[in-house]
């Protein structure tokens, strides 16, 4: 394998619709959204990409057969007669700078080919998040922007950087003629952060108008915030045993004749 490349499983015609994108990052923001999303609305799996600027090692099973790290894109048919939905998750996010670019590439260039115009990246914004994480937006134009903003985001600081696919899609889409907005959960972004996901899911559904129950992510809130609590009591016990031990330290007094 020389290049990244996508194998379509199946063809499928889509009614003007939407991407949405969404890596392991901080948090995982992104990646539980898109895996959120695909279980909630079951939608159907229909194309890999893959590509070598993935780590170098291969995923193994519950029987023992292996499988190369890959990206996946779903798709959802809106009933409504609205935008139908296009999602992409994947192993892991390219491990180098030119592995980046021409991922996101591809993954424009195949959104281009099933009519979409419009795509949205998912992420983490790495901030000591309150009781209700915030989302932060940007997108590539002031209409997109503002529907964000209407949906309950809040607008990207001037001058942060939104690394890696969710904002080198962003940057690229205007090449394929494509609108690109941004939603990034405000997470400590050291662990899964279902909570962060919440917020970027609601200002999503807002946005897009698809009706989607996000009452199953409480369950996961509940365990990731009970194992941030068990982490900072293990910081907290780590600090005064480094402490007890400094002043330990000190009281060995030293002569030197």
């Amino acid at each position: 394998m020389k290049e990244t490349f996508i194998k379509e499983l199946v063809k499928v015609e889509l009614n003007s619709p939407v991407l949405i994108e969404g890596l392991p990052g901080l948090g995982l923001v992104g990646k539980i959204a898109i895996r959120y999303l695909v279980k909630q609305l079951k939608a159907e799996r229909f194309a890999y990409l893959y590509s070598p600027h993935f780590p170098y090692f291969v995923l193994v099973n519950k029987k023992g057969s292996v499988r190369l790290l890959r990206g996946t894109f779903h798709f959802w048919k809106n009933k409504r007669g609205n935008n139908d939905l296009i999602f992409f998750t994947g192993d892991s996010q390219a491990q180098t700078i030119e592995g980046q670019y021409e991922i996101s590439d591809r993954i424009l260039g195949f959104a281009k080919q099933h009519g979409v115009k419009t795509v949205v990246t998912i992420g983490g914004y790495r901030v000591e998040a309150g009781d209700k994480p915030g989302v932060i937006a940007a997108a590539s134009n002031e209409g997109l922007l503002n529907k964000a903003l209407g949906a309950g985001a809040n607008v990207s600081p001037t001058g942060s950087p939104i690394v890696g696919t969710a904002g080198l899609i962003m940057g690229l889409a205007r090449f394929q003629k494509i609108e690109a907005v941004c939603l990034l959960g405000e997470t400590r972004g050291y662990l899964p952060d279902p909570k962060a996901t919440k917020s970027v899911l609601e200002v999503l559904k807002t946005m897009l108008d698809v009706d989607v129950n996000l009452a199953d992510l409480d369950e996961d809130i509940v365990k990731a915030e009970k194992m941030v609590t068990r982490l900072q009591k293990i910081e907290e016990k780590r600090a005064l045993q480094s402490e007890e031990l400094r002043k330990k330290e000190d009281k060995k007094i030293t002569y030197i004749s």
